[in-house]
Protein backbone atom coordinates (compact mmCIF):
# COMPACT_ATOMS: atom_id res chain seq x y z
CA UNK A 1 0.00 0.00 0.00
CA UNK A 2 1.66 3.59 -0.77
CA UNK A 3 1.55 6.17 1.28
CA UNK A 4 -1.22 8.07 0.21
CA UNK A 5 -3.55 5.19 0.37
CA UNK A 6 -2.10 4.38 4.02
CA UNK A 7 -3.21 7.33 5.15
CA UNK A 8 -6.44 7.41 3.31
CA UNK A 9 -7.33 4.15 5.37
CA UNK A 10 -5.75 5.45 8.46
CA UNK A 11 -8.12 8.80 8.11
CA UNK A 12 -11.14 6.27 7.66
CA UNK A 13 -9.86 4.12 10.59
CA UNK A 14 -10.16 7.22 12.71
CA UNK A 15 -13.40 8.67 11.32
CA UNK A 16 -14.75 4.90 11.50
CA UNK A 17 -13.56 4.47 15.19
CA UNK A 18 -14.39 8.17 16.17
CA UNK A 19 -18.36 7.72 14.58
CA UNK A 20 -19.00 4.42 16.26
CA UNK A 21 -17.57 5.52 19.86
CA UNK A 22 -20.99 5.33 21.36
CA UNK A 23 -21.55 1.88 20.03
CA UNK A 24 -18.32 0.84 21.16
CA UNK A 25 -18.59 2.52 24.13
CA UNK A 26 -21.69 0.80 25.49
CA UNK A 27 -20.52 -2.84 24.09
CA UNK A 28 -16.86 -2.75 24.84
CA UNK A 29 -17.02 -1.31 28.05
CA UNK A 30 -19.91 -3.44 29.39
CA UNK A 31 -17.35 -6.49 28.11
CA UNK A 32 -14.41 -4.87 30.02
CA UNK A 33 -16.41 -4.34 33.28
CA UNK A 34 -17.71 -8.07 33.20
CA UNK A 35 -13.94 -9.57 32.55
CA UNK A 36 -12.20 -7.44 34.74
CA UNK A 37 -14.55 -8.73 37.62
CA UNK A 38 -15.12 -12.36 37.18
CA UNK A 39 -13.73 -15.12 35.84
CA UNK A 40 -15.00 -16.40 32.24
CA UNK A 41 -17.56 -19.03 33.44
CA UNK A 42 -20.95 -20.09 32.81
CA UNK A 43 -22.74 -17.09 34.36
CA UNK A 44 -20.42 -14.54 33.32
CA UNK A 45 -20.86 -15.80 29.72
CA UNK A 46 -24.16 -15.82 29.75
CA UNK A 47 -24.04 -12.20 30.79
CA UNK A 48 -21.90 -11.32 27.68
CA UNK A 49 -24.57 -12.72 25.91
CA UNK A 50 -27.11 -10.75 27.04
CA UNK A 51 -24.73 -7.65 26.65
CA UNK A 52 -24.65 -8.13 23.43
CA UNK A 53 -28.48 -9.08 22.95
CA UNK A 54 -28.67 -5.50 24.58
CA UNK A 55 -26.47 -3.90 22.03
CA UNK A 56 -28.82 -4.93 19.07
CA UNK A 57 -26.67 -7.47 17.35
CA UNK A 58 -29.61 -10.41 17.29
CA UNK A 59 -30.07 -13.32 19.54
CA UNK A 60 -28.57 -15.30 17.20
CA UNK A 61 -25.05 -13.76 16.78
CA UNK A 62 -25.22 -13.18 20.58
CA UNK A 63 -25.47 -17.45 20.88
CA UNK A 64 -22.88 -17.88 18.68
CA UNK A 65 -20.42 -15.55 20.51
CA UNK A 66 -21.49 -17.14 23.55
CA UNK A 67 -20.78 -20.66 22.56
CA UNK A 68 -17.26 -19.52 21.03
CA UNK A 69 -16.20 -18.01 23.94
CA UNK A 70 -17.48 -21.36 25.47
CA UNK A 71 -15.51 -23.60 23.45
CA UNK A 72 -12.31 -21.51 23.89
CA UNK A 73 -11.46 -22.95 26.78
CA UNK A 74 -9.75 -19.56 28.28
CA UNK A 75 -8.27 -20.12 31.85
CA UNK A 76 -9.84 -17.42 34.81
CA UNK A 77 -7.39 -14.45 33.43
CA UNK A 78 -8.72 -13.96 30.24
CA UNK A 79 -8.18 -10.17 29.01
CA UNK A 80 -11.43 -8.14 27.79
CA UNK A 81 -9.51 -8.00 24.28
CA UNK A 82 -9.41 -11.64 24.19
CA UNK A 83 -13.10 -11.97 24.79
CA UNK A 84 -14.03 -8.61 22.55
CA UNK A 85 -11.62 -10.58 19.77
CA UNK A 86 -13.90 -13.77 20.01
CA UNK A 87 -16.94 -11.73 19.40
CA UNK A 88 -15.62 -9.38 16.90
CA UNK A 89 -14.64 -13.14 14.54
CA UNK A 90 -18.38 -13.90 15.20
CA UNK A 91 -19.65 -10.66 13.95
CA UNK A 92 -17.18 -10.64 10.68
CA UNK A 93 -18.59 -13.99 9.91
CA UNK A 94 -21.93 -12.61 9.54
CA UNK A 95 -21.21 -9.17 7.94
CA UNK A 96 -18.52 -10.44 5.42
CA UNK A 97 -20.71 -11.57 2.73
CA UNK A 98 -22.52 -8.93 2.70
CA UNK A 99 -20.28 -6.14 2.59
CA UNK A 100 -20.21 -5.75 -0.78
CA UNK A 101 -19.43 -2.36 -2.98
CA UNK A 102 -22.41 -1.31 -5.29
CA UNK A 103 -21.15 -2.29 -8.81
CA UNK A 104 -21.96 0.52 -11.93
CA UNK A 105 -22.18 -1.72 -14.65
CA UNK A 106 -20.86 0.58 -17.92
CA UNK A 107 -23.22 -1.13 -20.21
CA UNK A 108 -26.48 0.26 -18.12
CA UNK A 109 -26.44 3.67 -19.12
CA UNK A 110 -27.46 5.30 -17.88
CA UNK A 111 -27.28 3.20 -14.09
CA UNK A 112 -30.32 4.18 -12.40
CA UNK A 113 -29.94 4.07 -8.82
CA UNK A 114 -33.51 4.25 -6.85
CA UNK A 115 -32.96 5.80 -2.98
CA UNK A 116 -35.49 4.87 -0.62
CA UNK A 117 -35.61 5.36 3.43
CA UNK A 118 -38.12 6.59 5.57
CA UNK A 119 -38.00 11.05 6.34
CA UNK A 120 -35.40 11.72 8.20
CA UNK A 121 -32.84 8.68 7.10
CA UNK A 122 -30.37 10.94 5.22
CA UNK A 123 -31.77 9.99 2.50
CA UNK A 124 -31.08 13.29 0.18
CA UNK A 125 -27.48 13.56 1.79
CA UNK A 126 -26.49 10.42 1.07
CA UNK A 127 -27.74 11.00 -2.70
CA UNK A 128 -25.41 14.16 -2.46
CA UNK A 129 -22.37 12.12 -0.87
CA UNK A 130 -22.57 9.37 -4.13
CA UNK A 131 -22.63 12.43 -6.35
CA UNK A 132 -19.24 13.49 -5.20
CA UNK A 133 -18.11 10.33 -5.13
CA UNK A 134 -19.02 9.20 -8.72
CA UNK A 135 -18.33 13.19 -9.98
CA UNK A 136 -14.52 12.29 -9.01
CA UNK A 137 -14.18 9.13 -10.78
CA UNK A 138 -14.90 10.71 -13.29
CA UNK A 139 -18.50 9.84 -14.04
CA UNK A 140 -21.40 12.24 -15.47
CA UNK A 141 -24.30 12.20 -13.07
CA UNK A 142 -28.09 13.04 -12.85
CA UNK A 143 -29.77 13.72 -9.80
CA UNK A 144 -33.88 13.48 -9.71
CA UNK A 145 -35.64 15.48 -7.10
CA UNK A 146 -38.04 12.94 -6.79
CA UNK A 147 -39.53 13.64 -3.56
CA UNK A 148 -42.10 16.17 -4.70
CA UNK A 149 -43.66 16.73 -1.16
CA UNK A 150 -41.25 18.46 0.33
CA UNK A 151 -39.53 21.95 -1.37
CA UNK A 152 -36.58 21.56 1.10
CA UNK A 153 -35.84 18.23 -0.34
CA UNK A 154 -35.65 19.97 -3.77
CA UNK A 155 -33.80 22.66 -2.71
CA UNK A 156 -31.43 20.08 -0.41
CA UNK A 157 -31.06 18.37 -3.97
CA UNK A 158 -30.30 21.15 -6.06
CA UNK A 159 -27.74 22.37 -3.51
CA UNK A 160 -25.55 19.23 -4.08
CA UNK A 161 -26.07 19.20 -7.95
CA UNK A 162 -24.06 22.57 -7.89
CA UNK A 163 -21.81 21.56 -5.79
CA UNK A 164 -20.84 18.54 -7.13
CA UNK A 165 -21.21 19.09 -10.78
CA UNK A 166 -23.93 16.65 -11.37
CA UNK A 167 -26.74 17.31 -13.81
CA UNK A 168 -30.12 18.50 -12.27
CA UNK A 169 -34.05 17.93 -13.01
CA UNK A 170 -36.73 18.72 -10.47
CA UNK A 171 -40.28 19.81 -10.96
CA UNK A 172 -42.90 21.92 -9.00
CA UNK A 173 -43.31 20.36 -5.34
CA UNK A 174 -46.16 18.15 -5.51
CA UNK A 175 -45.75 17.49 -9.07
CA UNK A 176 -46.08 14.22 -9.65
CA UNK A 177 -42.81 11.84 -8.75
CA UNK A 178 -43.52 9.16 -10.75
CA UNK A 179 -43.68 11.88 -14.25
CA UNK A 180 -40.64 13.50 -12.87
CA UNK A 181 -38.89 10.44 -12.91
CA UNK A 182 -40.14 9.37 -16.39
CA UNK A 183 -38.63 12.81 -17.89
CA UNK A 184 -35.43 12.24 -15.86
CA UNK A 185 -34.75 8.65 -17.23
CA UNK A 186 -36.01 10.02 -20.73
CA UNK A 187 -33.24 12.82 -20.65
CA UNK A 188 -30.53 10.85 -19.21
CA UNK A 189 -30.45 8.44 -21.83
CA UNK A 190 -29.99 11.51 -24.25
CA UNK A 191 -27.57 12.71 -22.60
CA UNK A 192 -25.62 9.24 -22.07
CA UNK A 193 -25.68 10.33 -18.34
CA UNK A 194 -23.67 7.30 -16.53
CA UNK A 195 -25.61 7.36 -13.12
CA UNK A 196 -28.96 8.57 -12.50
CA UNK A 197 -29.62 9.02 -9.07
CA UNK A 198 -33.63 9.24 -7.88
CA UNK A 199 -34.69 10.61 -4.72
CA UNK A 200 -38.12 9.67 -3.12
CA UNK A 201 -40.57 11.18 -0.76
CA UNK A 202 -39.63 9.55 2.56
CA UNK A 203 -42.43 7.07 3.24
CA UNK A 204 -43.04 5.06 6.52
CA UNK A 205 -42.88 1.69 5.30
CA UNK A 206 -46.75 1.10 7.42
CA UNK A 207 -48.34 3.52 4.63
CA UNK A 208 -49.29 1.67 1.74
CA UNK A 209 -50.69 4.48 -0.54
CA UNK A 210 -46.80 5.60 -0.26
CA UNK A 211 -45.66 2.47 -0.81
CA UNK A 212 -47.57 2.31 -4.03
CA UNK A 213 -46.82 4.95 -4.99
CA UNK A 214 -42.85 3.70 -4.99
CA UNK A 215 -43.65 1.05 -6.72
CA UNK A 216 -45.42 3.03 -9.82
CA UNK A 217 -42.42 5.11 -9.64
CA UNK A 218 -40.32 1.62 -10.69
CA UNK A 219 -43.30 0.67 -13.60
CA UNK A 220 -42.98 4.24 -14.83
CA UNK A 221 -38.93 3.15 -15.17
CA UNK A 222 -39.30 0.32 -17.06
CA UNK A 223 -41.40 2.36 -19.88
CA UNK A 224 -38.13 4.26 -20.49
CA UNK A 225 -35.63 1.57 -19.55
CA UNK A 226 -36.95 -1.93 -19.34
CA UNK A 227 -33.63 -3.00 -16.91
CA UNK A 228 -34.21 0.08 -14.43
CA UNK A 229 -33.86 0.40 -11.95
CA UNK A 230 -30.41 -1.34 -11.60
CA UNK A 231 -30.16 -0.45 -7.60
CA UNK A 232 -32.40 0.26 -4.86
CA UNK A 233 -30.76 1.66 -2.15
CA UNK A 234 -32.42 1.70 1.17
CA UNK A 235 -31.00 4.22 3.63
CA UNK A 236 -31.21 3.35 6.95
CA UNK A 237 -30.76 5.34 10.27
CA UNK A 238 -29.17 3.65 13.17
CA UNK A 239 -30.84 5.73 15.58
CA UNK A 240 -33.68 3.80 15.28
CA UNK A 241 -32.29 0.89 16.15
CA UNK A 242 -34.88 -2.16 16.14
CA UNK A 243 -37.42 -0.59 14.00
CA UNK A 244 -34.71 -1.08 11.14
CA UNK A 245 -35.35 -4.31 10.97
CA UNK A 246 -39.21 -3.96 9.99
CA UNK A 247 -38.07 -1.07 7.13
CA UNK A 248 -36.19 -3.54 5.40
CA UNK A 249 -38.93 -6.04 5.21
CA UNK A 250 -41.42 -3.82 4.19
CA UNK A 251 -39.34 -2.00 1.48
CA UNK A 252 -38.09 -5.79 0.13
CA UNK A 253 -41.32 -6.28 -0.28
CA UNK A 254 -42.32 -3.24 -2.03
CA UNK A 255 -39.41 -2.73 -4.21
CA UNK A 256 -36.99 -4.91 -3.70
CA UNK A 257 -34.21 -3.93 -2.39
CA UNK A 258 -30.81 -4.88 -4.03
CA UNK A 259 -28.52 -3.06 -0.76
CA UNK A 260 -28.13 -0.90 2.17
CA UNK A 261 -26.67 2.52 3.56
CA UNK A 262 -26.50 2.46 7.27
CA UNK A 263 -26.35 6.56 8.20
CA UNK A 264 -26.23 8.34 11.31
CA UNK A 265 -23.49 5.58 13.00
CA UNK A 266 -21.89 8.25 14.71
CA UNK A 267 -25.51 9.70 16.62
CA UNK A 268 -26.33 6.08 18.41
CA UNK A 269 -24.98 3.28 20.69
CA UNK A 270 -27.21 1.40 18.79
CA UNK A 271 -24.79 0.21 15.54
CA UNK A 272 -24.94 -3.19 16.59
CA UNK A 273 -28.22 -3.45 14.70
CA UNK A 274 -26.12 -3.58 11.31
CA UNK A 275 -25.36 -7.60 12.37
CA UNK A 276 -29.20 -8.37 13.18
CA UNK A 277 -29.75 -6.60 9.93
CA UNK A 278 -26.98 -8.75 8.21
CA UNK A 279 -28.06 -12.31 10.03
CA UNK A 280 -31.83 -11.80 9.12
CA UNK A 281 -32.04 -10.34 5.26
CA UNK A 282 -28.74 -10.71 4.37
CA UNK A 283 -28.83 -7.55 1.83
CA UNK A 284 -25.97 -6.63 0.57
CA UNK A 285 -24.36 -3.68 2.66
CA UNK A 286 -22.58 -1.23 0.31
CA UNK A 287 -21.83 1.95 2.65
CA UNK A 288 -21.29 3.54 5.72
CA UNK A 289 -22.07 7.49 7.34
CA UNK A 290 -20.31 8.30 10.46
CA UNK A 291 -20.86 11.85 10.34
CA UNK A 292 -21.82 14.95 7.83
CA UNK A 293 -18.89 15.17 5.67
CA UNK A 294 -18.47 13.83 2.27
CA UNK A 295 -15.78 11.67 3.06
CA UNK A 296 -17.95 10.19 6.37
CA UNK A 297 -20.09 7.94 3.79
CA UNK A 298 -17.58 4.91 2.75
CA UNK A 299 -17.93 1.76 1.51
CA UNK A 300 -18.56 -0.75 3.90
CA UNK A 301 -15.42 -2.89 5.56
CA UNK A 302 -16.95 -6.30 7.61
CA UNK A 303 -13.74 -6.94 9.82
CA UNK A 304 -12.83 -2.78 10.31
CA UNK A 305 -16.63 -2.41 11.41
CA UNK A 306 -16.42 -5.86 13.55
CA UNK A 307 -13.07 -4.76 15.42
CA UNK A 308 -14.53 -0.92 15.83
CA UNK A 309 -17.76 -1.67 17.04
CA UNK A 310 -16.56 -4.26 20.30
CA UNK A 311 -13.62 -1.36 20.63
CA UNK A 312 -10.53 -3.01 19.09
CA UNK A 313 -7.72 -1.35 17.56
CA UNK A 314 -7.57 -2.01 13.69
Amino acid sequence: MNDSAEKTKEGWWRRLTGGLKRSSSALGGAISDLITKRKLDGATIADIEDVLIRADLGPDVAARAAAALGESRYASGISPDEVKTVVAAEIEKVLGPVAQPLAIDPASKPFVILVAGVNGSGKTTTIGKLAAKFRAEGKSVMLAAGDTFRAAAIEQLKIWADRTGAAFIARDAGADAAGLVFDALTAAKQQAVDVLLVDTAGRLQNRSELMDELQKIVRVMKKVAPSAPHAVLLVLDATIGQNALSQVEMFRKAVGVTGLAMTKLDGTARGGILVAIAEKFAVPVHFIGVGEGVDDLAPFSARDFARAIVGLDT
